[in-house]
């Protein structure tokens, strides 16, 4: 399978998207830079976290812009398989390739943690290896993850399960207390209605390599990869 990684000025998750995909998951990656045109055929775009053009505006306001970007929303259309987290997630949104918003964290800080989360949707992309009844330690870090969208198009997520991830505690409740940034029912991740575009403020690419004694983030990439098609692929 191949997926491609787009690096914005600012991208600093790029590599660790390359690195688990290519030598934790063996998968081919392909580097694509936020002025090409060229989408090199591949099956899946990732969107890294990162600070693209230094967050100025809104984070992912001006990354939106970005010559890639109307090659990607093209992808997308057309039914192709988009993923973003922390930064990607701001940017899919700034772009209307997903609902509402990030806004600025409640206690107006930068949050860089270990955070559970679980699964609302465990026939998604993101979730087919994924237990409703084990939250997953992922880390986080971000200052805008806070997310927002208006109460009808939120009784639409809910109706349409686009709701996938939502922060918890260790046991998997649901408390104002493991919301991290004060994100509107606890909400973590999300989709679109189509279910081929999806966005998570954590990020799974950093819980996947067993020197870091976390590897709860392989099962939501392993998902994505079966989901497209790699099944004869060999995983790590």
């Amino acid at each position: 399978m191949k997926f491609g990684v787009i690096i914005f000025p600012g991208s600093n998750c790029d590599h660790d998207m390359i690195y688990t995909l290519r030598d934790i998951l063996r998968q081919e990656v392909v580097e694509l830079w936020h002025k090409d045109t060229d989408l090199q055929n591949c099956d899946a775009i990732a969107v890294p976290g990162g600070f693209s053009y230094g967050d100025y505006l809104r984070s992912g306001a001006i990354a939106k812009f970005s010559p890639i970007m109307e090659k990607v929303i093209e992808f997308a259309d057309n039914g192709g398989f988009v993923f973003g987290v922390c930064n990607g997630f701001q940017i899919l949104c700034e772009a209307g390739l997903l609902p509402g918003a990030l806004l600025h964290n409640n206690s107006q800080k930068f949050v860089c943690k270990n955070q559970y989360i679980r699964a609302e949707n465990i026939d998604s992309a993101m979730t087919k290896f994924v237990s409703k009844d084990k939250p997953l330690k992922i880390p986080i870090a971000h200052g805008e993850g806070r997310y927002y969208a208006p109460e009808e198009i939120l009784a639409e997520m809910v109706q349409n399960d686009q709701i996938i991830w939502r922060y918890c505690d260790e046991d998997g409740n649901l408390t104002e207390k493991s919301n991290p940034n004060g994100s509107l029912m606890n909400i973590a991740g999300i989709c679109n209605k189509e279910k081929n575009v999806f966005g998570m403020m954590p990020h799974p690419e950093r819980a996947a390599d067993p020197e870091l004694k976390n590897t709860d983030g392989v099962a939501i990439l392993k998902s994505i990869i079966v989901h497209i098609g790699s099944k004869s692929k060999v995983f790590a």
